[in-house]
């Protein structure tokens, strides 16, 4: 119960405060999609490419913990693809988007705030590892599986094109392309260049958490229950279940275990939706699992807290 009070609610209020701030009128949806444009072009990129320049590649980087991780995220897609497929009967591009949404856990939004207030800033080294792969991994699968099933018959090297493209106007992935740069290159950045890096990154989380909260509001669950179901049981279950088996047969170290198996079990991002309606696909299964999943979080994420220790 400690951990619910101190680590994921207050989380989750700042998430509230935002819902009920749009739902009951007091902030308007205008100035939400701003914070949002605000938060995820401007602040989180900067947080991303600040974390990736200054991680310590040769401790951070463990391929134990990113091959825990990653096979249970690509595990969670396969699994939301077939169910969709096999057991629902979606056609392959809705598939390809629901299984998205089973892919992209909210690794940024709710990942990073759970992990610091649960371990504090110090143990994030494992969640940056995670993130810094996290939307190139995600989107070049997703976007890679959708232009086949939209191409299918067409040339693979047009294929590879538009996957590329896709890849290289995501602003989340070129911050840590960046940050890579900056980190492997050893450039020095000059102290008023990082001083205003930290202004912006300390605005990143809370403009975020409040934001999403207001985005939320237009996410009604409608119809599709049992696909949402099968959605948040992946998510929120599934994909931890499997990074929690392999990091434990593969002896990841505990300071990035536990941040690992935390960002596993977060919630789809609102990146679910953003795919979806990229495409116009599962639009409606993408939007109404991103509100129902993020809601179930604050349970699951407990349980997931006590099973960890």
């Amino acid at each position: 119960m400690q951990a619910l009070l101190d680590v994921i609610l207050p989380v989750f209020l700042v998430i509230g405060f935002g819902y009920v701030a749009v739902w009951r009128q007091l902030f308007p949806e205008a100035g939400v999609d701003a914070l949002m444009k605000f938060s995820q072009h401007f602040a989180i990129p900067c947080l991303l490419f600040s974390a990736i320049a200054n991680i310590d590649l040769s401790h951070g980087l463990d391929l134990r913990l990113l091959g825990s991780f990653y096979v249970g995220a690509a595990s969670s897609f396969a699994l939301g693809f077939l169910g969709a497929r096999h057991l629902f009967g979606r056609d392959v591009e809705d598939s390809v988007a629901i299984g998205f949404a089973c892919l992209f856990s909210n690794s940024v939004l709710l990942g990073l705030a759970i992990n610091e207030r649960a371990y504090g800033a110090e143990a994030l080294t494992g969640a940056f590892a995670i993130i810094a792969f996290h939307s190139p991994f995600c989107y070049g699968l997703g976007i890679t599986a959708m232009e086949i099933a939209r191409n299918r018959g067409g040339a693979p090297l047009d294929t590879a094109r538009r996957v590329i493209r896709a890849m290289f106007r995501n602003v989340l992935v070129l911050a840590i392309l960046a940050g890579f740069v900056v980190n492997l290159t050893g450039i020095t950045l000059p102290g008023v260049i990082r001083d205003g890096l930290d202004l912006v990154i300390r605005a990143a989380l809370p403009t975020a958490l409040f934001a999403l909260g207001g985005v939320l509001v237009a996410y009604r669950p409608e119809g599709d229950a049992r696909v949402i179901a099968m959605v948040c049981g992946i998510s929120l279950l599934v994909h931890p279940a499997i990074t929690f088996a392999l990091g434990s047969l593969l002896s990841v170290p505990p300071e990035t275990f536990k941040p690992g198996v935390l960002t596993a079990a977060m919630a789809p991002g609102v990146n679910a939706y953003i795919f979806a309606n990229m495409y116009g696909r599962a639009k409606r299964v993408a939007a109404s699992s991103v509100l129902v999943a993020t809601g179930a979080s604050l349970l699951t994420a407990w349980m997931w807290l006590i099973v960890l220790g």
